[in-house]
């Protein structure tokens, strides 16, 4: 007995909890019920009054949201606070280690200073590793990654890129770029592929995009893949003087190759592992052009010929690499962005490339992650268009109409009105995210038709005419059609407010839904029965 008086007392005592915690949104939700269910039919019955007036004003409403797509901006994922971040030092090539460890210490002096920055740690010169090209390994790199303070926001790392670059303005010769944690493999957040054969073509051309884009404040670290590699020692064979000495050029670049890199004379054993003998007669550490210049390129013939007697030698500075996409050479051109979105980044980046002539055989377009964004709006778009399809059939299978099922997503483009209204408010992009918002509420918007139009149907089969079948479900369907939409709407609005790491990837599609849902139910019942009235005949 005593068990079961303490479990009622538990009882009561959590239902008079959850009594006070509820009682308050209880409250409001029913004062906001009564006063839409005094003004819901007047409202109502002015509008089946009215069509033309409400079916044009809903279609004004509609384009002019629509004009508002273009002002929201778009990316491909919403941008997001990681709280880490690397900048990547290039020094000139040949430089010494000593030097690229002062450039990182201004960097490193730079964060410090900085009271969002929680630790940086630095590594001046980055070896030879066998995954790095030219141009990424070396004494001349470094790299410095920066750790933010724990819930530091997207601006807090932005400010410190910012005062960083200041910094890293002042040296002389020192490129560098910031990157972020790759949790999806993506290219850059803008490029400009720039194609063609000649290399100083693309070179010269490349070297124009970057000065146009260096203007803008638009772009930041700007990083052209035709860089100036190490000094190389050319050698440049004269075919016609080589054959009247009796050499050909293969013969010779293997001798050549012999001298400098030298030749496998032997292999040494040390217990489990085989090290190579090479024979050569260039010390590579101390040798001089001249000493090239003078290498004899026939040792066994009676007449020895040098080098120079059959080929030019020069120093100069090759390309550091060569790029290819389809097999084509390519310069690839890429940034980041300081501010705005990467739809506007990519209009202004192309206007760039428009003005700048290019010559005979060399094409530019702007690709990264832009290219991606087109790609993945447009599979987004078919998508839409699939799962309106779908519920279309769906609807058409269980009213057994084609006509109810049309009137029905008339529900979609008034959740459109929403969507957009609530991206704009909120300042929020148009990305992947909030595309599957959309994708959504394809689904979820649809419901509230679907209950009005079915209730009406069914008043009909018992003999009522149109207009009083209309409005009487339009009063019974009221308190449910709230009651779904703003249960949604409030299970959505802590993932709208953005609470936890990583909610700026979240947000976007929250917003998407709450927008689109809360204008299309109050247009829904509104619109939709004027729609039934004027599609359905009978």
């Amino acid at each position: 007995a005593f068990v079961v008086r303490l479990f009622g007392f538990v009882f009561f005592a959590i239902r008079k909890v959850f009594w006070v915690l509820l009682w308050p949104p209880t409250w409001v939700f029913q004062r906001f019920y009564a006063s839409m269910a005094a003004v819901y039919p007047g409202a109502l019955r002015w509008s089946l009054q009215h069509r033309a007036t409400v079916i044009l004003v809903s279609l004004l409403l509609f384009v002019s949201t629509m004009a508002l797509v273009p002002r929201l901006g778009s990316e491909l994922i919403p941008q997001f606070s990681q709280g880490e971040f690397t900048a990547n030092l290039r020094l000139p090539p040949g430089m010494p280690l000593a030097e690229t460890d002062k450039a990182i210490q201004v960097a490193q002096r730079a964060a410090a200073r900085i009271d969002a920055v929680a630790l940086n740690y630095s590594v001046a010169g980055t070896g030879n590793r066998l995954d790095a090209n030219p141009v990424d390994a070396g004494d001349n790199t470094g790299t410095l990654s920066v750790t933010l303070q724990e819930g530091s926001s997207r601006e807090a790392e932005n400010r410190t890129m910012a005062a960083m670059r200041a910094e890293l303005a002042t040296l002389p010769g020192v490129q560098y770029e910031f990157t972020r944690p790759s949790l999806v493999s993506f290219a850059s957040p803008l490029q400009i592929e720039i194609s063609g054969y000649d290399l100083a073509g693309l070179a010269s051309v490349s070297q124009s995009v970057v000065q146009a884009m260096s203007a803008s404040d638009r772009f930041t670290d700007i990083k052209t893949s035709v860089e100036s590699g190490n000094p190389e020692i050319q050698i440049v064979f004269d075919q016609e003087r080589a054959a009247k000495l009796g050499l050909t050029v293969r013969e010779i670049a293997d001798s050549v190759v012999a001298n400098v890199r030298g030749e496998l004379a032997t292999r040494y054993s040390w217990r489990d592992k085989k090290i190579d003998v090479l024979v050569r007669s260039v010390d590579t550490r101390k040798s001089s052009i001249d000493e090239i210049r003078r290498l004899i390129v026939n040792p066994l013939s009676p007449r020895p010929v040098t080098l120079d007697a059959v080929a030019d030698v020069t120093i100069s500075q090759g390309p550091a690499e060569i790029r290819r996409v389809a097999q084509d050479r390519v310069a690839i051109i890429s940034a980041n962005l300081a501010y705005g979105d990467l739809g506007a980044a990519a209009l202004e980046a192309g206007d760039i490339v428009s003005r700048i002539p290019l010559p005979a055989g060399i094409s530019a377009i702007v690709s990264g992650q832009s290219e991606e964004m087109q790609n993945s709006f447009k599979s987004m778009q078919f998508a839409l268009a699939l799962a309106v399809f779908l519920v279309y059939l769906v609807m058409a299978s269980q009213f057994e109409s084609l006509i109810h099922p049309f009137v029905i997503l008339f529900t979609i483009p008034l959740a459109l009105v929403g969507a957009v209204l609530a991206l704009f408010i909120t300042g929020t992009t148009v990305n992947i995210v909030a595309f599957i918002g959309i994708i959504m509420l394809a689904g979820i918007v649809v419901n509230n038709a679907i209950v009005l139009v079915d209730l009406i149907n069914q008043l009909r089969d018992q003999g009522k005419e149109r207009i009083e079948a209309i409005l009487e479900a339009g009063k019974a369907r009221l308190r449910p059609i709230l009651m779904t939409s703003l249960t949604t709407t409030l299970g959505l609005l802590p993932m709208a407010m953005g609470f936890g790491e990583g909610s700026e990837v979240r947000t976007p599609m929250a917003i998407t839904v709450i927008g689109g849902l809360t204008v299309s139910t109050f247009l829904t019942l509104v619109v939709i029965p004027v729609v039934y009235s004027v599609m359905d005949r009978k």
